[in-house]
Formats: structure tokens, C-alpha cells, sequence
């Protein structure tokens, strides 16, 4: 084993928190300390130079340690008894009990009344062998995955224009030396902080920016002649981005040779956008008619002086139209020639630590290894003969996450559930429907490192290991593949999902092998991902771990692409495709502030990550931020009786939220802001729809029309908190 793999020294890794996987160097508490002192001892966190983060790291990463000794650390498995509390079982038992009750289900009720959810946090390596242990030994279709709600629409859109989907098609550290970045629905200041240095060269430019209803702090840097800040009406993005491509056809600012020869579909696109000129957009939007010109002249200009980029987040795909919205974007990138340019480009920011691999490898109701269609005979074929099996043993494709939640429980749905790295009670949208379908189910298992929402709802509760305990890949948001490396000693009851799979493949007597070596998974999935779009097949742990960089597709015999595209798109005849899009209905001011109601959009903040299971036992984040805020504007409060600080009440048909109030400018006098991060009544997902787009299958995160009201009743009252956070703040 070579030194940057021993545990007993300092190890070097990555992050386990968002798509950017800043470099670390993680040191485990000194080996001749008392037993006491050790096991209390946090492990030592230290930045390392890499290209994402240059040596920097967020709060989350200075404090990710924190969780690998939390005295809510889950260490055995759990089974729940019929008083409802969870008591230690042996593993033995445990993995006995679930082989028997996959069994019982699928005699009873067939294959697909098992199912699986997955997570964009875990490995290439689990993400892979997760599909293949749920189409093999489970021999269930249903499986889908948290990214749903996080990658989908900018994926589907990717797709279509360009036939491929990796989330930053080129280096992060291309961004350095643009002269333009347009950045819409992202705040990467709070949710991923090194990522802002590479902002510096566009802000010394004056050429930063930034779409977004609330003035956040990504939109601060746009202050003092570094840029723009736009603030739409929510969910009026797509209407944005048809103004802009309308302005630079209008005024001449197309790319024509670009178009002429790099693209299909330009003369349906002008079509499409002509009749959105400017003040049509203001009146939609909200942005003032210069600040469109401005915009799209700045990106043209840009393109020519050096480099323009356009840059989405879940802020502009979190829609029911989120695939059309990241379309209208790519043609826009793609009217001015960013695309396959060397110094310019469009890119979507992956927000989950492997949201990238997660996506790629077999998690994804519709897809097998490599990012292979589950549908394509020749796909099939090819996987099947790696597992060793008849393409006929592998099932078709499942349901995407809204509407496999929406079957648990139900005549004809899942009655048996795993969830893998996800907290879908705190995450998922109409989250209180959610829970009933757990509550519904005959069985649940939820493999998780401490008892999250999700886990107390479970029959069965399995410990797995954190991201410094164990051995694996994880992929960035560039297409970059990484080494995740043990740095520490796991607790003696957890176990990594790949035991876990195998154990459970060998008593369900499945088809194939299952290997709990991770390096032994990653050679497998490297044969199955061979001649896919997201080919691995020329990458290896060796090469990984002398330093390497590795950008997919990396066929064996090359090295790799960190930039796509420079030569041909990934469509049969090399060229992108340009799709004209409209919004389907009205949205904006008539449908999200009839009467007395407010859009409330979602989002993170700087100390909390996803539904806050990990953070929110972090002491440091958890004093910084201990509940959730809802942001208003002075107006809007003013109107509403509602004081700076008060309690106040947030409600539509779904459900209802208390929290305290916020009175601030930096939001629309129509917004509020609330972020997703807390549990039971702070949780804004109580609030959200289950509506989806009709491609992607994303739901509708960020525009849901609210009530909100001062609520004397709790004046001063915080939410109540489970007992292991109580201790962890």
C-alpha cells in the first residue's frame, strides 16, 4: 500500500461534500494517544494545491471530521421492534431478515414491488454495483436516485443539444482567463466558496454576470463595475433567456460561420424568439429592457476579447419547464459559438459530491453503465456480457424519483424500499407525502452513517461508512475522476454498501459476481462503461494514484478529454442541434402572486449541505445557523404586521412551515427565500410540488406560491430537534 494510502499518516482525498471535491489531506488522530483521547480526537483537515480549489476549502470542509467520531454515529444494525424503537441486531440476522423479506415481496407481489434509491454522495464504484445488485439480485426495475432532483433537466437538456451530458465540459480553471461569465440560478459563493476565484478575471473585466431573484453573495461580487446582477421573477427564466437570444439575433451579434457549420436548427430557433423582443421580456421578467441589451452585448463582446461563458445551476432548472430553460440557455451559448470553443463555453454547475458519476453508472431508472441507454439492445447486450448474464435477465427501464416515491405503499407500487445516501423525508419535494408513503410500506431499509429523518422511519437500519473510511472514485463536475482514500479507521459494526451487496447477492442466489473490493468493482465497471459516452475503460486506480488527470471519455490508449467538443459534438454527424423552446403556459406574476401570495424559491446556505444530516450535526455549523430563516423583503413584511426576527407562518395547500422571519433588500418585494436544509416544521420541501417536467422528470423546487404570516402564537419559540442534534449544537 503506498504512503498516500495509510491511514496511520496523512492521507490525501477529497471532499465530501459538493461537485467541485476540493483536495484535502485528512490526519487521524495521533496513534500514541490514550484510547480516550483518541477516539474523542478529531481527525486534522489540511487544504491541498489542486486545480478546483487551489489549497482552499469551505467552512463544511475544514469542519467535514466532525461526523467520523459523532456520538450519533450509527455502529450496528438497527431493527425497529413494534413499540417503534430501534434496538442492535447482529448483522447476520439483519441481512437474513432482508434476503427473506425480498422474498416474501416479490412471491407475493412480484419483482417491482421492490425497490431502490440511490444518492449522488456515493461512489462510482456503489453507484455501479447499486444498479447492478437492484436489476440482478433484487431483478426489480424500480431504482432511481436523488440527482433526479438535482442533474436531470440540465442533463436531458445536454443530451439533446450536444449528445452528451458532463456537467463542465472543460477545466474549471478555463473560467480564469474569461473575459464574460454568465451565471443564472447559481450562488456558488455560499455553495461551493473556493469556486470564486475563478471568477476574478471576468470580474476584473467588469464581465461577471449574475441571474438570480435575491442579490446573494455570488451577486455581490457583481458590485463597483465588476458586472451585472439581474432579478427576474422567479420562474420567468426561460422567457430571460428567449429576450437574450432574441437580441443577438436581432442586433447581429450571431456567430454565423459557428452556426453554419458546427450546428442544425437555427432558422426554427429565430423563429422561435422572434417574437420576444425586449420589452416584451421586461414586462414578463422584471428586468429592465438595458440590462438585457447590455447582457447580450457583453457576452458577444466577450467571445471576441478573449472568452464568454454561460453557466446554469438548479436555480433556472429546479422548473416544471427546467429542461426547456437549460435548451434556451445552450442556444444561446450556441447562437454566439461558445460551445467547443477553446476559450469559451456553456456549462451546468454539478451540485452533489459525485452528482457527476452518480449519473453515469446505473443509478438512473433509464440507464446502464456508461451512461448507456437501458432501452438499446446493443447497450444491453454489451453490459449483459460483462455480468455474465442474458441480455433478458435485465429488466426495462423503472420510474423516475417523483413518481417512485409517489408508488410506495400503493396497490401495484413498491412494498419493500432501500434508500442509499439520501434523506428523501427532508429532501424530497411534498415532503410530508413522502413520509406516508415510507409509513406505507411493509418493509424499509436505509443504509445511512447516523439516524437522519429518513433512517427513523425505517423497519431496518444499516451503518455504512464515511467518506474517510473507505476506498473508491468519485467524478467532479469538470468529468474529472478522482480517488477517494481511507484516512481513518471505521467503527468495528460499519460496513461499506459493496459488503453489503455481496452479502445480500449471496443469499438471494443472484446471477453474476459481487465483489465488496472496491478496485476489483471499478475494473468491472470499466469494462462496462467500454464504448459508452462516459467511457472509463482506460482509466485505473494506478494511474489514479500517480497523479494523473483523467477526464472522461478516456477510451483505453488515450488520455483522455478534459475538453469536449473541440473538434465535433457528440450527435452522429458531429453537429449540435439547436431546439426551439416556449414556455407552455403563463407563469410569472398571474400564477405565483394571485392576491395576497408571495414565490418562495429554495436554496442552501454557506453552512448547511443538502438536508442538512451531515452539517446539522457539525458543532460549529450547527451554532452558526441552528434553524432556518425566512428571508423577506422590508415590504412585503411591513404589509403582513411582520416584524425583523418574529415567528412567522408559510403555507399553501401543501402544507405549512414556522420559522423566523428576515426582513431584507437583497430579495424581491414578491420573493421570499427559504432554505432546505431543516427538518420537521422548518422543512421548506413541506411546502414544494411533486409537478415535474415532462422530460427530465425534475420537480418543481424553486417557484411555489405562499401565504405568509405573523404567527403570535410562537413568538420566540424555536423548533424542537432530535436529541443527538441537541447534543451536536
Amino acid at each position: 500500500m503506498s504512503p498516500s494510502r495509510t491511514p496511520a499518516a496523512g492521507t490525501d482525498t477529497h471532499c465530501p461534500y459538493c461537485a467541485l471535491q476540493c483536495a484535502m489531506t485528512v490526519t487521524p488522530a495521533a496513534a500514541t494517544a490514550p484510547a480516550t483521547e483518541a477516539a474523542a480526537a478529531v481527525p486534522t483537515i489540511a487544504g491541498r494545491d489542486f486545480p478546483t480549489n487551489r489549497g482552499g476549502l469551505c467552512r463544511k470542509g475544514w469542519t467535514s471530521a466532525s461526523l467520523l467520531g459523532h456520538p450519533g454515529r450509527v455502529t450496528t444494525p438497527l431493527l425497529r421492534g413494534q413499540d417503534g424503537i430501534h434496538r442492535p441486531v447482529e448483522w447476520a440476522q439483519a441481512l437474513d431478515l432482508i434476503a427473506d423479506q425480498v422474498r416474501r415481496t416479490r412471491n407475493e407481489f412480484g419483482p417491482d414491488a421492490v425497490g431502490v434509491f440511490g444518492g449522488g454522495g456515493l461512489t462510482n464504484e456503489k453507484a455501479y454495483q447499486l444498479g447492478k445488485f437492484t436489476r440482478l439480485a433484487l431483478g426489480t426495475s424500480r431504482i432511481d436516485y436523488n440527482g433526479r432532483f438535482c442533474m436531470s433537466s440540465a442533463a436531458a437538456a445536454g443530451n439533446r443539444a450536444f449528445g452528451l451530458d458532463r456537467g463542465l465540459p472543460f477545466p474549471v480553471s478555463d473560467l480564469d482567463s474569461a473575459h464574460t461569465i454568465l451565471m443564472l440560478g447559481s450562488n456558488v459563493a455560499e455553495t461551493m466558496p473556493p469556486f470564486v476565484q475563478h471568477l476574478q478575471g471576468a470580474r476584473a473585466a467588469g464581465g461577471l454576470i449574475v441571474v438570480d431573484p435575491r442579490r446573494t453573495a455570488t451577486a455581490d461580487f457583481t458590485a463597483d463595475g465588476a458586472g451585472l446582477h439581474l432579478q427576474p421573477v422567479p420562474a420567468t427564466d426561460l422567457v430571460l433567456l428567449l429576450g437574450l437570444s432574441h437580441i443577438v439575433i436581432h442586433d447581429g451579434l450571431v456567430n454565423q460561420d459557428f452556426i453554419a457549420n458546427r450546428t442544425h436548427g437555427y432558422q426554427a430557433v429565430a423563429r422561435s424568439v422572434s417574437s420576444w423582443w425586449p420589452e416584451r421580456v421586461q414586462a414578463v421578467t422584471g428586468v429592465p429592457v438595458h440590462l438585457l441589451r447590455e447582457t447580450a452585448r457583453r457576452l458577444a463582446e466577450g467571445a471576441r476579447l478573449g472568452g464568454s461563458y454561460i453557466l446554469t445551476g438548479r436555480g433556472v432548472e429546479q422548473h416544471v419547464d427546467g429542461t426547456d430553460t437549460a435548451t434556451a440557455a445552450i442556444n444561446l451559448a450556441l447562437l454566439l459559438g461558445l460551445p467547443g470553443s477553446a476559450t469559451s463555453g456553456y456549462g451546468t454547475l454539478t451540485g452533489q459530491g459525485n452528482g457527476q458519476g452518480g449519473r453515469e453508472h446505473g443509478q438512473k431508472a433509464d440507464q446502464l453503465p456508461g451512461y448507456r441507454k437501458i432501452t438499446d439492445p446493443t447497450a444491453r447486450a454489451h453490459v449483459a456480457k460483462v455480468w455474465g448474464v442474458d441480455p433478458d435477465v435485465i429488466p426495462g427501464p423503472g420510474l423516475p424519483a417523483v413518481e417512485l416515491l409517489a408508488s410506495l405503499g400503493r396497490p401495484d407500487g413498491v412494498r419493500t424500499f432501500f434508500i442509499h445516501g439520501a434523506n428523501v423525508a427532508v429532501s424530497a419535494p411534498n415532503a410530508s407525502e413522502v413520509v406516508k408513503g415510507l409509513r406505507r410500506l411493509d418493509f424499509l431499509v436505509v443504509c445511512d452513517f447516523v439516524m437522519s429523518e429518513t433512517a427513523r422511519e425505517a423497519d431496518l437500519v444499516l451503518p455504512v461508512l464515511q467518506w474517510a473510511e473507505e476506498e473508491g472514485t468519485i467524478t467532479n463536475l469538470e468529468g474529472r475522476v478522482l480517488r477517494r482514500r481511507a484516512a481513518v479507521t471505521p467503527p468495528a459494526g460499519a460496513r461499506s454498501e459493496l459488503w453489503i451487496f455481496s452479502e445480500l447477492a449471496r443469499r438471494l442466489d443472484a446471477p453474476s459476481t459481487f465483489s465488496p473490493d472496491p478496485e476489483t468493482v471499478f475494473t468491472e465497471l470499466r469494462a462496462a462503461s467500454e464504448g459508452g459516452l462516459a467511457d472509463y475503460s482506460g482509466i485505473d486506480y494506478a494511474l489514479l494514484d500517480s497523479g494523473a488527470e483523467a477526464y472522461w471519455p478516456f477510451p483505453v490508449g488515450s488520455k483522455g478529454t478534459p475538453r469536449l467538443f473541440l473538434e465535433s459534438f457528440a450527435h452522429t454527424d458531429g453537429r449540435a442541434v439547436l431546439t426551439p423552446v416556449s414556455p407552455a403556459t403563463a407563469r410569472g406574476r398571474d400564477t405565483l402572486f394571485a392576491g395576497s401570495t408571495l414565490a418562495l424559491v429554495t436554496g442552501r446556505l454557506l453552512e448547511h449541505y443538502q438536508s442538512g444530516a451531515q452539517t446539522r450535526r457539525v458543532p460549529e455549523l450547527a451554532a452558526a445557523v441552528p434553524h432556518a430563516e425566512l428571508l423577506i423583503h422590508p415590504l412585503a413584511a411591513a404589509s403582513r404586521g411582520i416584524a425583523d426576527g418574529a415567528r412567522v407562518t408559510i403555507a399553501n395547500a401543501r402544507g405549512s412551515v414556522h420559522c423566523t422571519a428576515k426582513t431584507s433588500t437583497a430579495i424581491r418585494s414578491d420573493t421570499v427565500f427559504l432554505p432546505f436544509h431543516f427538518p420537521q416544521e422548518e422543512n421548506a420541501n413541506l411546502l414544494t410540488s411533486a409537478a415535474v417536467d415532462p422530460i427530465s422528470g425534475m420537480p418543481e423546487f424553486k417557484a411555489s406560491s405562499v401565504t405568509v404570516l405573523a404567527d403570535p402564537i410562537l413568538q420566540g419559540t424555536a423548533g424542537a430537534e432530535p436529541a443527538d442534534l441537541q447534543e451536536a449544537s
